[in-house]
């Protein structure tokens, strides 16, 4: 235990209390009770902890240092982030800005860049937070970004938005309607009782955090969940309104209810762009060429980085005003606000403008319905709303009032568990329920970025970063060639100081040898072959938002895939029904809606038990109500506006059967029979009183419904047939229901149960209102089973075997049951029939029983090809790779319902990553599961996608390294990726897609590489000679060669099929490395040969423009060729200028055809014909201009002539190179498996990903997988 000293807010009592029993102040201070307030024990300020009896001593000085300086904000959460104070140091400001003259501005871009240095370079740490101007903040992810805010103060009349503050304003209104000026604005004489308090806080992401003093942090106001609300005192304390002074008084926290997209200015986003390293290296880079005199190089430069940064300012721009117009649509109303002023009737409603709504204002819901301004708690009446803006989902769902009474009442509010009561931002109400003379209420609950809209809209205007191996392998391989163009920088002036050359000439040339290797045009060539995929991928209607997760796409070796409207039809098939009478099972039923049934309790709930409801005359709501009822027969009506209003209680739905068709009229039944039977069948109506939503956290639905002409009413329940069996009276369930049930189940069946309750006659229809579902869930009748068929889509098993031939991993996460899902996995190819499913059932611990795992082996009822032996070997994730061993078959797979993966995550941690390896069936999973799911695959360094309809996958979609949504609603933007082909097809085109997309730009980065240090050779051999490269042939290597290559050879489309093999992950792999140092040394090897070999020519001498090499008869041929007026103080023309300009030129296009690789991730080369005729094209120019010269481009481009023998030479230099280079690359292609991979992963080195590191444990662990029925407990590792 520890204990510690504490002091309540209100009353400065001191206790010395144990902070682990403390859950609420009213628990050890009476003060709470006096003011009425329930808040969580974090109001009390721990001034003193006191070290517990067996610790190892107090903190030392350094810890307890790091503790008080640094605050941690969002503990656990997603931006959980570090800060730190500081305040502006003169110094230091004066010691920036005269190395800021001194550099050029260079260091200002430098800790602009680094806002970490740029607070440390001019500020000094305070001593306390309260005392910094500047806050430095880190994330404590994997990326560690570094953010710097300012601190800023404000004055208020109390420290919190729910602080008891009743400021008396003399000579007010007495409503309250002096505003924020009541607080900041009104003199103090005027103000006596006001105390303004000041408080400190920042901006960060669209958050504010405010300074709380007893916590001495850090806090984020959300609204009234912050003060732990419960649902009964929601509706006791705050279902009257605020009045206008308070709502004015919290404002000051909350500001206005708005979710603010500002769109920059032009003009700012040009400063934001202009000013990225990449454009600064430009203009560097431009200013060099222009001293050199390279206007034309530089000139196209300039030119290309204007168009590249109007098309960013102009997508940038564009994105932030198609975000700004989907929220700001509908985001600004009117609504109806109830005032809870003194002396007022509680229903006093007056208009007001949404942007002034507050966290505890009660708004009225129009019977018209209304777009949702904020997220509300609905406290009176009923309403349907259209949720797809959040959940993907257009099925219209009914909102219930909050429970005022009961176990739910006394729970403490929360939108995440309350959501069936809460109307979300942005969501459309379509109509209300309402009571005669009573309006449809709503208790505003959070407002502006604090909704669940305004989170999302957080999320896309601050994304998290991509975190992709390939950018962080660029960025250390772009070291790399920045450390070779620091050896040419110290090379050439070394070289140039000895060869006396002025020191202006040495600057320029040294400083140029680093815009030569690291190329400007590198980044924009590293995009060309995402935004091609991307057009691709639209093209066979996938939709991208995230362009950069195309590459990790390429990466994927897990996919998880909800089950209904995913593998399966959305929408199910009705089998049959089978019915429940004294304890017994009859036999199956194809037509519930004969009509010997009509009156049956049976049927009477499946025409009641549902939340459908009519929207425009049209039946509407979930599809498997609509199945159900639609198979009755049945006819619904609602009471319409007009017949509600006449009436004192609210007019309830209704269901009837059918009109019947009266029986022909004969001598044996008489009209008066007829037209008695007729009315007896009309007369039967069934009104739905009452209505508890299916809630996926209780598995079940529930009506209270009354018959017409009954005076007592009766309960129809609804749901899983576990949940249903276990709420009714045993005698009522038949003995064979568990092998009835499974029987169903194996089949790949959906079942359903249904039961039934009569309600006492004393329980009148106000009773029914207040009453909890638990009192009426309970002690039920057993009703019987519905059969639904949920057949599986055409496409689903085809692709799942395209995967699993890729040795991409499948799993199922969905919320059915769990012999269901098995059933579907074994039909889809999932699950193999030869594979073992071994169940994992954990129970929680129960007074002294430990929490357990009881292990089921599930039997197959398909043969086997081998003996099904009890010890299952195991292999995880082809770890034959690893271990360089042969393959093992796969034998068995874990399966888990939502339950055992709640106990197993809180209870077996120690097992969690040995079942996330073979996992493969998960059932009954809550939506926040299915996101700790991928969490948990991620943990064990899985690449993990996530493919679902957007009913309750958003969070997974979010979390996953690539979510793809079958749904095309508004919930798609919460998903990188969304197809509009409704069926998993999109899967393996996507992976395909960013397989290639991968391919590329590895296949571009080598060749950019190589493209830099090809330029790189030859300039810095013309270095020796005191020569260079002409502007011209800059030019044309730059233009014509590399950028027409680069945008071509990203063109390749994916191959057709996924292959087995997976595509290289990283850059900084030994295949990789190894393929780029042969063709470096390749390339140096032939233009050292060419340099060298020019020099020994029995007609070299050093070139004038007079000289003659060629030997040509014609003088006045020649003295075109070579004679200038005179000679170029910069000496590019020269031989070893134009061998190596040929050579280099033709090195650039053997390079690039070597590495533009084809199968098996792309189309082969020659089916991408730009890329084949840009290389053709210059082939032939280059061969043309090198064996017949043309003067004209000869003097364009500085080349001088040569004799013909030499150019024969040349060409048999440069095909020797392209021969050599081929034959490399395709030795190290065939090599790469035996040679390369023991040289660079050979089997002794322990595997990187952690999922192949517990896979090679496993292995050698006899006891895993556990045997059958054995049982583990959590006090240890035992098997019983």
């Amino acid at each position: 235990m520890e204990y510690c000293t504490a002091h309540c807010q209100y009353c400065t009592r001191a206790l010395s209390v144990d902070t682990s029993q403390v859950t609420e102040v009213e628990d050890i201070c009476e003060c709470a009770v006096k003011f009425g307030i329930r808040i969580s024990s974090s109001i009390w300020v721990i001034s003193d902890i006191k070290e517990p009896e067996g610790s190892f001593g107090p903190l030392n000085a350094s810890d307890r240092m790091e503790r008080k300086d640094v605050k941690i904000i969002n503990q656990g959460l997603e931006d959980e982030m570090e800060v730190w104070g500081y305040r502006r140091c003169p110094w230091k400001m004066v010691l920036v800005g005269v190395g800021t003259v001194c550099t050029g501005g260079l260091l200002l871009l430098l800790l602009y860049w680094l806002p970490e240095w740029g607070v440390k370079g001019t500020c000094s740490r305070s001593a306390t937070i309260t005392e910094a101007q500047i806050l430095l903040l880190r994330s404590t992810d994997e990326f560690r970004r570094w953010f710097r805010v300012k601190l800023r103060v404000m004055l208020a009349p109390g420290e919190g938005p729910f602080d008891p503050v009743t400021p008396h304003v003399p000579g007010g209104d007495g409503q309250g309607t002096q505003a924020l000026g009541a607080f900041q604005d009104e003199p103090q004489e005027k103000c006596v009782h006001l105390q303004p308090a000041q408080i400190l806080y920042f901006s960060h992401h669209s958050t504010k955090y405010y300074w709380n003093e007893l916590l001495q942090n850090f806090e984020v106001f959300k609204g009234l969940e912050d003060i732990r609300v419960t649902c009964s005192s929601i509706h006791t304390d705050h279902s009257s309104g605020l009045s206008r002074m308070l709502q004015d008084y919290r404002r000051v926290f909350f500001d206005e209810n708005e979710i603010a997209v500002r769109v920059p200015s032009v003009f700012k986003l040009l400063i934001k762009e202009v000013l990225n390293p990449f454009y600064i290296f430009q203009l560097f880079s431009v200013i060099l060429w222009t001293t050199e005199q390279y206007y034309y190089y530089a000139a196209t430069i300039v030119l290309m980085s204007i168009v590249s940064i109007v098309t960013s300012l102009y997508t940038i721009k564009k994105q932030y005003v198609m975000l700004h117009d989907m929220v700001a649509t509908h985001s600004v109303i009117r609504v109806s606000v109830c005032r809870g002023n003194k002396g007022s009737s509680p229903s006093d409603v007056e208009e007001a403008m949404s942007t002034e709504l507050v966290p505890g204002d009660v708004i009225v819901i129009p019977a018209n319905g209304i777009i949702m301004p904020c997220d509300a708690a609905l406290i009176q009446g009923t309403c349907i709303v259209n949720e797809s803006m959040l959940t993907g989902e257009s099925v219209p769902v009914t909102k219930t009032s909050l429970p005022s009474s009961g176990e739910e009442g006394a729970a403490c509010y929360s939108t995440e568990e309350h959501k069936r009561y809460t109307l979300f931002c942005g969501t459309h109400v379509i109509q209300t329920r309402f009571y005669t003379g009573e309006l449809v209420k709503a208790v505003v609950v959070r407002t502006g970025f604090s909704t669940e809209k305004g989170q999302l809209v957080r999320s896309i205007l601050h994304p998290k970063p991509t975190d992709f191996k390939l950018y962080r392998d660029a960025s250390r391989f772009l070291l790399c060639l920045v450390g070779v163009a620091g050896i040419g920088f110290v090379y050439t002036i070394v070289h140039s100081v000895l060869n006396e050359v002025p020191v202006k000439t040495i600057v320029t040339k040294s400083l140029d040898i680093i815009t030569i290797t690291v190329p400007p045009a590198l980044p924009a060539a590293m995009t060309a072959g995402i935004v091609y995929a991307q057009r691709r991928l639209k093209n066979v209607g996938i939709f991208c938002i995230s362009p950069q997760r195309i590459n990790i796409c390429g990466q994927l070796n897990l996919v998880c895939f909800d089950k209904t409207g995913t593998l399966t039809e959305d929408g199910l098939d009705l089998w049959g029904i089978q019915r429940a009478e004294k304890g017994s099972f009859s036999a199956p039923e194809g037509d519930p809606g004969d009509e010997t049934l009509v009156k049956s309790s049976f049927v009477s709930c499946m025409a009641t038990c549902h939340s459908l409801t009519k929207i425009e005359g049209e039946l509407s709501g979930d599809p498997l109500d609509l199945k159900m009822f639609n198979a009755t027969g049945w006819i619904l009506e609602e009471a319409t506006e007009e017949e509600t209003a006449l009436h004192n209680p609210i007019m309830p739905t209704v269901v009837r059967p059918p009109k019947q068709v009266l029986p022909e009229v004969n001598q044996e039944v008489s009209l008066a029979e007829n037209m008695e039977l007729s009315e007896l069948m009309l007369s039967y109506e069934i009104g739905i009183v009452r209505q508890f939503p299916f809630s996926s956290a209780l598995q079940r639905m529930s009506v209270v419904v009354r018959k017409l002409g009954e005076k007592h009413m009766d309960a129809y329940l609804k749901g899983a047939p576990e949940v249903v069996v276990s709420l009714c009276r045993p005698e009522t369930v038949p003995e064979s229901f568990t092998e009835t049930l499974e029987s169903y189940t194996r089949q790949g069946f959906r079942v359903i149960a249904l039961a039934h309750r009569h309600l006492e006659a004393k329980l009148s229809w106000h009773k029914i209102q207040n009453l909890n579902r638990d009192l009426i869930e309970t002690n039920m009748e057993f009703l019987g089973l519905i059969i639904m068929q949920n057949k599986l889509k055409d496409e689903t098993a085809g692709v799942l075997e395209d995967l699993r031939r890729a040795n991409i991993r499948t799993v199922m996460v969905t919320g059915d049951n769990m012999l269901t899902a098995i059933s579907v996995a074994r039909d889809c190819g999932m699950i193999t029939p030869n594979e073992r499913v071994i169940i994992a059932d954990a129970t929680p611990p129960k007074d002294v029983q430990p929490a357990r795992i009881n292990w089921q082996y599930i039997e197959n009822n398909v043969p086997k090809k081998q003996d099904s032996a009890e010890s299952v070997e195991i292999d995880l994730e082809d770890v034959s790779h690893v271990v360089c061993g042969p393959p093992r078959e796969k034998h068995y797979h874990f399966a888990m319902t939502g339950k055992s993966f709640a106990v197993i995550t809180e209870h077996f941690p120690d097992l969690v990553q040995k079942l996330a390896l073979r996992s493969t069936i998960f059932a009954r999973m809550a939506p926040d599961q299915k996101t700790q799911l991928v969490e948990i695959l991620q943990g064990v360094d899985y690449t993990v996608g996530m493919c679902g309809d957007g009913a309750n996958d958003c969070g997974a979609l979010k979390r996953a390294h690539s979510g793809i949504s079958l749904s095309e609603l508004e919930a798609s933007v919460a998903s990188p990726f969304t197809s509009s082909i409704s069926n998993i097809s999109c899967v393996p085109n996507l992976i395909r897609e960013g397989r290639a997309a991968l391919i590329t730009s590895f296949c571009v980065f080598k060749f950019m590489a190589l493209y830099s240090i090809i330029q790189y050779l030859s300039v810095t051999l013309l270095y020796s000679i005191l020569s260079n490269l002409g502007d011209f042939q800059f030019l044309f290597i730059d233009l014509a060669i590399i950028l027409v290559i680069v945008f071509t050879m990203s063109l390749n489309p994916a191959w057709k099929v996924l292959v087995a093999q997976a595509p290289p992950s990283s850059l900084i792999s030994g295949p990789l490395l190894f393929s780029v140092l042969t063709q470096m040394l390749t390339c140096l090897t032939f233009q050292v040969v060419a340099f060298l070999w020019v020099k020994n020519q029995s007609w070299y001498e050093k070139w004038t423009p007079q000289s003659d090499a060629c030997n040509i008869s014609s003088s006045s041929f020649t003295h075109g060729l070579n004679v200038t007026s005179n000679v170029s103080h910069k000496n590019i023309r020269n031989y070893e200028n134009t061998t190596l300009f040929y050579v280099s030129s033709f090195q650039y296009l053997a390079v690039a055809i070597i590495f533009s690789k084809g199968k098996p991730f792309r189309q082969p080369s020659y089916k991408n014909w730009p890329f084949m005729l840009s290389c053709v094209t210059l082939y032939i120019f280059l061969f043309v201009i090198m064996l017949y010269p043309v003067p004209a481009i000869d003097n364009f481009l500085e080349i001088v002539c040569v004799p013909h023998e030499w150019r024969i030479t040349v060409v048999i230099i440069v095909l020797m190179n392209a021969a050599v280079s081929f034959l490399l690359e395709s030795t190290i292609e065939c090599c790469n498996s035996p040679f390369l991979s023991w040289l660079f992963c050979s089997k002794w080195r322990t595997p990187r990903v952690r999922y192949m590191q517990v896979a090679q444990e496993l292995l050698k662990d006899p006891d895993w997988p556990p045997k059958p029925a054995s049982l583990t407990y959590t006090t240890s590792s035992r098997h019983t």
